[in-house]
């Protein structure tokens, strides 16, 4: 059994509470308590990210992760809920080397730890995260407790514990993370009559509602785009305001012909957790979309694009995450810095003659893009809508606004 001890020093003010963090080779490493008091499980992952750590714990696709940010300072700035990417946290728990509870941000609403425990998720500080992402690194992502008032000693005891939890790769995350019924989708912002061009980085922050489908204003004509949530980021959402479209959300489980009763001009397949493979059972509106409209996949839509069209997917050792993935535009040589979130790839052996691979990833050559050959559909496994940024890719909203409205006054 390997060990890795590091811990902060103690408050003078407060003793703070042990916690442990467990994987599931036996590896343990020891610190203080953070967040919410409880126990929590999931698998371990890391992502690079200098900033954002409010965007990762809010993006669905983290549903059922324990991530670790690399960055040694977690919570200098709080938190607000303008930088909300959904509704609520969705990772599972958070690992870090350093919480801190006093931010410095006239944004601020308020502290991390204390948005923690609100949503009732676990952390554990005072982590060695160099020795944690090397581990995972060169062993794989694997499964992983965080138990708050425990210590070295318990070890045997959460490791019976975490045998008994289902893996990662078994679960369906998607289902817990998307709307029941379609949705309008508002969003209060002053952008949304300016195109990418004209306006550089992020969207303005805009508070994102839904209505039901009978409460829709009736006088609104722009351009209407579907969108199929598997755990859409707000931003996406943002962005294709942004893009001057109206959209509804729908869920994944919707049938092709409630899509077109909808009458899109195109639609979007989001990002969503887990592995694509379980949702194999509702690819046929996968295929029914792709069909029939202007179609692009981010993320968790790029994967089941390809599946829908015959290409395998596969798992990566640690994944792709954080905002520093060099992505190559094989059309013309160009490349890009991408922010990116995910643990499975698409088989470039496996894809059929009408996938085009459009872009690579630079550290392993995976697909990070294709587009299909005689259709208006194409796919990204990055993310173009990536808060706090890089934004090098966020001409693929402008593209896709492009396909549609070009199909609109076909």
């Amino acid at each position: 059994m390997t060990t890795q001890n590091d811990t902060n020093e103690d408050s003078p003010l407060q003793e703070p509470t042990p916690a442990v963090l467990v994987l599931e080779d036996g590896t343990f490493f020891e610190g203080e308590a953070g967040g919410a008091s409880t126990r929590t499980t999931g698998e371990v992952v890391f992502n690079t990210s200098m900033s954002g750590y409010q965007e990762i714990l809010t993006d669905p696709s983290y549903s059922g992760q324990l991530v670790t940010l690399t960055v040694p300072h977690v919570g200098n700035y709080g938190v607000t809920e303008e930088d909300d990417e959904s509704a609520k946290i969705h990772a599972a728990g958070l690992i870090v080397r350093g919480l801190t509870d006093e931010p410095s941000n006239w944004r601020s609403d308020m502290s991390l730890p204390e948005w923690l425990k609100r949503e009732d998720v676990a952390a554990i500080s005072g982590v060695d995260t160099r020795a944690l992402v090397r581990h995972v690194r060169d062993e794989g992502v694997m499964m992983g407790v965080i138990a708050h008032d425990a210590t070295a000693s318990e070890v045997d005891q959460l490791l019976a514990y975490l045998e008994e939890q289902p893996d990662y790769g078994s679960e369906d995350f998607v289902k817990g993370v998307v709307v029941e019924e379609p949705r309008v989708v508002v969003i209060d912002t002053p952008d949304a009559d300016k195109g990418d061009d004209e306006i550089d980085g992020d969207p303005a922050p805009g508070r994102v509602s839904f209505l039901d489908l009978d409460e829709a204003p009736s006088d609104d004509f722009r351009p209407h785009v579907v969108v199929v949530d598997y755990g859409v980021k707000f931003s996406i959402l943002r962005h294709l305001h942004r893009q001057g479209f109206r959209m509804t959300l729908v869920p994944p489980t919707v049938d092709p012909q409630t899509v077109a009763d909808l009458q899109p001009d195109g639609v979007l397949l989001s990002n969503g957790p887990g592995d694509p493979a379980h949702l194999d059972d509702r690819l046929d509106l996968v295929r029914a979309v792709a069909d029939a409209y202007p179609t692009f996949g981010i993320c968790m839509g790029h994967q089941l694009l390809s599946r829908a069209f015959g290409a395998e997917t596969f798992k990566l050792q640690f994944g792709h995450r954080g905002p520093n993935q060099p992505v190559k535009d094989l059309s013309n040589g160009h490349v890009a810095m991408t922010s990116q979130n995910h643990g499975y790839a698409v088989d470039a052996e496996s894809m059929p003659e009408e996938m085009e691979v459009t872009h690579i990833n630079l550290n392993d050559d995976t697909v990070e893009g294709f587009r299909h050959t005689d259709r208006p559909v194409f796919g990204v496994q990055y993310h173009p809508e990536a808060g706090p940024g890089p934004h090098d890719a966020i001409e693929f909203f402008s593209d896709f606004a492009d396909a549609v409205r070009e199909s609109r006054e076909a």
